[in-house]
């Protein structure tokens, strides 16, 4: 695996909306943020456009991802949100794109669909917070975060448990992102999922019945089987069934049988807390009934 370099004082970051448009005045404050860390914020042609639901068309959308990838000065891409979109440009994209000048491409929800691409080129990516996040909450952990990792951090996170825990101890290499979009690439090329062996998923406004059924693609699949941990992040605005009374209770059913740890409960998603996540990078998962701690190497 890749690893783009670290940041320094004067690099740029360029921000592109690769999915859904969005709210130029978020743009504007995570640029002033960016600022604030001593980078200088490089606006991509489209990303505040507006094309029906998108931000622009896909020719547009799709040039200016390969012109920050192509941009010599840029050491960091920035998508500015998610929605839904990102999947349109994967047919375009080839493993050159990343590889010839590794930058760090930082989002997550839809974005990861740009995770999936990047992993297959070989190339670490940023698992992580957008410019919502960085306009209205620059100094929370979310964003603090980033710059961490951006100039060179690696991070441990300690959590408090979750009743549901499995315990154990693993090393290996992380994975991972909103789970009904990567349940969408499974089989394909970009299958994100089947690169790791340290899984971690998140997903929101879903039903309890359509992760299920999602968790039951990973199982066919062979991606449960195939992993050696689980990090189950936070399922937002879900709706409860007959069966299942948690969203939690459910997943815990359906990795009831594998031998491996699972930490529940993990910050990752759409929520205030959304601890960034190095897809790519080696890591240690230890799990007990009363911490999971996530240790980047």
């Amino acid at each position: 695996m890749i690893f783009p370099e670290q940041l320094r004082k004067g690099d740029s970051i360029a921000i592109i909306s690769p999915a859904s448009k969005i709210d130029g005045k978020l743009i504007d404050g995570a640029c002033r943020t960016i600022e604030s860390w001593g980078f200088k914020p490089v606006q991509s042609e489209f990303c505040k456009g507006e094309c029906g639901s998108y931000s622009g068309t896909l020719g547009q959308r799709l040039g200016d991802l390969q012109k920050a990838l192509a941009d010599k000065s840029v050491r960091a891409i920035l998508c500015s949100r998610g929605g839904y979109g990102a999947v349109h440009m994967l047919q375009h994209m080839e493993a050159d794109m990343w590889q010839a000048d590794p930058k760090w491409m930082i989002g997550f929800s839809d974005v990861s669909v740009l995770h999936a691409a990047s992993f297959r080129a070989g190339v670490a990516s940023l698992h992580a917070s957008m410019c919502k996040c960085l306009a209205e909450q620059p100094d929370s952990e979310s964003s603090l975060r980033i710059l961490d990792i951006l100039t060179g951090g690696k991070p441990e996170y300690i959590i408090d448990g979750d009743s549901h825990n499995h315990e154990g101890f693993v090393k290996g290499t992380l994975s991972g992102g909103n789970l009904a979009v990567l349940s969408g690439l499974v089989s394909t090329p970009f299958d994100l999922l089947k690169g790791g062996d340290i899984i971690f998923i998140e997903d929101v406004a879903e039903p309890i019945y359509k992760i299920e059924r999602m968790l039951y693609t990973l199982r066919l699949n062979g991606a449960l089987e195939r992993a050696k941990g689980l990090i189950i992040g936070q399922f937002t605005d879900w709706k409860a069934n007959l069966e299942y009374s948690t969203m939690y209770d459910m997943v815990a059913d359906m990795v009831r049988d594998y031998k491996i740890p699972v930490a529940y409960g993990f910050p990752i998603g759409h929520v205030d807390r959304n601890l960034p996540m190095i897809e790519g990078a080696e890591v240690e998962l230890e799990v007990t009934k009363t911490s999971a701690r996530l240790k980047f190497l």
